[in-house]
């Protein structure tokens, strides 16, 4: 499989000592027809990190696949091969990585017709979920499903506050 890096986003302000850390973000991604402005991307991600005080320091990977690479990912590391949203690596500081995000952008849009959202929000929701498993939510059962969706909801509206969503969008397919 070919990885294509669409951009290395170099987030350039100073992290705020009692909110955590700022993570640089690598990008890649897999999905043919996903375009999206680099540095609205930054942005949305400076927003998300200045809510959440962490130790998180180094590069935060995210990777934006299709369904049947999310699927086989999903298999090799949690032995279940079902469609899900999002996938996240935790950090390893030992080697300077704050965590990984994959997203299954197949995943996205489908949930976006469902739920009659706009697909830039249904992606911006599997980011904001992944960042939260890495600082340690979790929604394994009721009680801490509920708590991350109420922390999800709250990141969400800080995003929709300052207008800060990024602009995903997918190309028209040249075979169509």
């Amino acid at each position: 499989m070919k990885i294509r890096i669409l951009a290395t986003l170099s987030l350039t302000m100073l992290p705020d000592p009692s909110k955590g850390l700022v993570p640089e973000i690598e990008v890649a991604n897999q999905y043919d027809r996903l375009e999206f402005e680099p540095s609205r991307l930054d942005s949305f991600f400076k927003a998300v990190f200045s809510l959440h005080q962490h130790n998180l320091s180094g590069e935060l990977s995210v990777v934006f696949m299709d369904r049947d690479a999310h699927n086989q990912l999903h298999g090799k590391f949690l032995k279940d091969f079902r469609p899900t949203d999002v996938i996240t690596f935790p950090a390893d500081q030992e080697n300077e990585l704050a965590g990984e995000i994959c997203v299954s952008v197949d995943q996205a849009i489908e949930e976006s017709v469902s739920r009659e959202i706009p697909f830039a929000e249904e992606m911006s929701l599997y980011l904001i979920h992944g960042w939260l498993h890495i600082i340690g939510f979790d929604d394994l059962d009721s009680i801490d499903r509920e708590v991350m969706r109420l922390e999800e909801q709250r990141v969400m509206g800080h995003i929709q506050k300052l207008s800060l969503w990024p602009d995903f969008r997918l190309a028209q397919n040249l075979h169509d």
